[in-house]
């Protein structure tokens, strides 16, 4: 069972751009742009308060994700994860609403991911906000939040989910964040 570990942190619209600015500096190495579209079911174990199961669509591809989360107040989460590429995301949907699942939630994002040593840095933007993720070890994550030099960082410790809770809208039983 891999194990993520990660950091993620609110940004204003200027510490976007300077972290934008800053990571090739430091030696980072963009690696793709995207836009994705996840869908988060509810069902069985799932409870998105610690675990999610995500359907992420990013073009005609797109990855099933299954989270845990483990129990901590940190602001580094540590979460089991296991995913696996889907073809096809259509048969995936209706393979998973055969099960019982049901798309509870839906977030759009664009996403900007980085490579910086061991560690992977993302610039996301969603409806409700911007972000930054630095996923590696602990010391690589408090390293390159050296590096970056970022001016008033905050750590946010709400999960996308659960600020899509929070700021998404209501569309039946689908609650939705979409540009």
């Amino acid at each position: 069972m891999p194990i993520e570990i990660e950091k993620k942190y609110r940004l204003t619209e200027e510490q976007r751009e300077f972290v934008l600015r800053r990571l090739p500096t430091i030696g980072a190495t963009l690696v793709r742009e995207e836009f994705e579209e996840n869908t988060l079911y509810s069902g069985g174990g799932v409870d998105v308060e610690r675990s999610v199961l995500r359907l992420r669509r990013v073009g005609d591809c797109a990855i099933l994700t299954y989270k845990k989360r483990f129990p901590g107040s940190s602001s580094i989460k540590h979460q089991s994860e296991d995913e696996t590429e889907v073809d096809d995301p259509d048969a995936m949907d209706a393979i998973l609403e055969a099960l019982g699942f049901e798309p509870a939630m839906v977030y759009e994002k664009r996403r900007k991911t980085w490579d910086l040593r061991r560690a992977e840095v993302v610039i996301d933007e969603l409806p409700f906000g911007l972000f930054m993720e630095i996923e590696g070890k602990e010391s690589d994550i408090a390293s390159i939040e050296a590096e970056l030099a970022i001016k008033g960082l905050e750590a946010e410790n709400s999960t996308y989910p659960q600020l899509t809770l929070k700021h998404g809208t209501k569309n039946g039983n689908l609650i939705e964040a979409r540009f």
